[in-house]
């Protein structure tokens, strides 16, 4: 990846939402490496997953009320916490909150609540640009037999590009009021503002939103940093913007331990702390043997993708279905089963050993 080094962003004025026309309000500037560092220094090495209720398919059926499931989410984070994990990094979805904006943050105090008391802190993803563009509230679909994420849901996916500035002003909106409340919240490590961005064949076309979620989370200024994952070297514009804007360094990597060691070395110019927000697919030889303790031995942040084996179907591989549904013989992601029994006892115990227990 091409790497151009950070260049001070200059403060600019804009006004809040809600504030008079005429108060002038200086959005904050991007976190300085020393500030950084600092911030880094006072957080325990996090350790953790991609965290999704194994009886939720998508971001709307792990938050919409019908379907928000405190007694699995409870019992999986204490699969989790069994094998020292303490950070979990939680997708949100704009129209959980516009379908029920009050529920929708009591549903986020209460999954906080459950995660803290199992002493696992939270990195909450804003947008993504990932699988599914469309999507409704309300009853989602049943998983396709053997298709990796098959009901997975972008945010906002191809309706930003309907009526852009509706769009725009309702997402400004939902953004600025969950980042009010919880903007001096311990339980939330950092708020991941953008989902790889330009997936799907956006490419560039998902920098107006990236550059306008950054300038939100800045009005709003909360304790956590504000950052977004780079994570495909061709996508150069956004990766000079993200990497420019980002108060911590967040990146994903799924190859060999080869490949991530040198994606460690090109982000290292930044003088930042890196946390790795989505690593481990078995399939590709990222592996929690070969990339976990590596991530530790540089003191870098390891969130691996999946926990439990559920209706995401992650257990199957991206770009290898299996129609009839039957178990792979190497799972992709995930580390349980539904019963909390380990995929490969050999890795739990060596993540044991890594975390401490």
């Amino acid at each position: 990846m091409k790497i151009i080094r950070i260049i001070t962003v200059a403060a600019v004025i804009v006004c809040f939402w809600n504030c008079n026309p005429t108060e002038e309000i200086k959005v904050r500037d991007v976190w300085s490496a020393e500030l950084a560092n600092h911030w880094y220094q006072q957080q325990d090495w996090l350790r953790g997953c991609n965290f999704i209720p194994s009886t939720a398919i998508n971001q709307l059926e792990m938050w919409q009320a019908e379907t928000f499931d405190t007694t699995t989410i409870r019992r999986e984070l204490g699969w989790a916490a069994s094998i020292g994990m303490n950070a979990m990094r939680v997708y949100l979805h704009h129209l959980a909150w516009e379908t029920d904006t009050a529920g929708f943050k009591d549903r986020m105090n209460q999954y906080l609540d459950i995660a803290s008391d199992q002493g696992i802190r939270t990195i909450f993803v804003f947008f993504d640009d990932c699988w599914n563009p469309t999507y409704q509230a309300g009853k989602q679909p049943e998983p396709r037999p053997g298709i990796h994420n098959s009901g997975w849901v972008r945010d906002p996916g191809d309706i930003l590009y309907e009526d852009t500035a509706k769009m725009f002003a309702e997402l400004e909106l939902y953004v600025k009021d969950v980042l009010k409340r919880f903007s001096k919240d311990n339980r939330i490590v950092l708020w991941d503002v953008y989902n790889e961005p330009g997936n799907s064949n956006y490419g560039n076309q998902s920098m107006t939103l990236l550059k306008k979620i950054f300038s939100w989370g800045r009005e709003v200024n909360p304790s956590q940093p504000l950052s977004s994952a780079v994570w495909n070297a061709k996508l150069g514009d956004l990766n000079t913007f993200q990497l420019e804007n980002s108060d911590v360094i967040t990146y994903h990597q799924y190859q060999n331990d080869t490949l991530h060691r040198a994606a460690l070395d090109t982000l290292r110019i930044y003088g930042k702390p890196m946390i790795c927000t989505e690593y481990m697919a078995r399939k590709h030889n990222s592996r929690f043997d070969n990339i976990m303790p590596l991530l530790k031995a540089e003191n870098v942040g390891a969130i691996s993708w999946g926990l439990v084996a559920g209706k995401t179907n992650t257990i199957y591989a991206w770009d290898t279905p299996i129609p009839d549904g039957s178990e792979p013989g190497l799972w992709f992601h995930d580390i349980f089963r539904k019963d909390g029994t380990p995929y490969k006892q050999e890795e739990v115990d060596l993540i044991k050993s890594l975390t401490g227990k």
